[in-house]
């Protein structure tokens, strides 16, 4: 079969071809492209009910959580920040107090110094008056012993010195005397 045989059945087969296009170019009567845009329209609009809507409510809730946990970051920031102002203002008293107390310390160490040395003075004047006192006691007596002793030492000498040189009736006048004195003394 030549070609020119076949032609008369190649544009039937054409003529089928293009009837049915024409048919497949038409759904219902309405053009494909129009069904092809609705098909798009209601996927796009599956996609937007099904995906579109819960990924921006979790993105959106996702947005809130960040949003809280800042918020709640920054409260618990401005808490941290008020505590180390509260800490740095205590320790700033704590070494005022303690700077207070050594002062007080030290003045208190001065005032104890300065009452121990007149306690000190003080009882250096008393023990100097009692040491004078004891050496006025003490020379006192060492005066009187020494009369004393000057006065034994005086009679025992008289009393040698008589007995050598009194003889018996000087003595017994001297005894006589006295005791006349003693009456009249009564």
């Amino acid at each position: 079969m030549s070609l020119i045989a076949r032609l008369p059945e190649a544009l039937a087969i054409a003529r089928l071809l293009s009837e049915e296009a024409e048919h497949a170019e038409k759904f219902l009567g309405l053009p494909l492209w129009i069904w092809q845009l609705m098909n798009l329209a209601l996927f796009l609009g599956l996609l937007l009910y099904f995906i579109a809507r819960p990924l921006a409510d979790a993105f959106r809730k996702r947005q809130m959580e960040i949003e809280e946990r800042r918020r709640h970051a920054e409260k618990q920031r401005a808490h941290v920040l008020h505590l180390a102002a509260e800490l740095r203002e205590r320790t700033a008293r704590v070494e005022r107090e303690i700077a207070e107390i050594r002062k007080q310390g030290q003045a208190d160490g001065e005032e104890a110094r300065a009452a121990l040395a007149a306690r000190a003075d003080e009882e250096a004047a008393r023990i100097r008056k009692d040491a004078g006192e004891e050496i006025e006691r003490r020379l006192s007596a060492a005066k009187a012993e020494l009369r004393q002793a000057a006065a034994d030492q005086t009679a025992s000498a008289a009393s040698n010195i008589l007995s050598r040189e009194i003889t018996q009736d000087d003595r017994q006048r001297l005894l006589t005397e006295s005791m006349a004195r003693m009456k009249e003394a009564r």
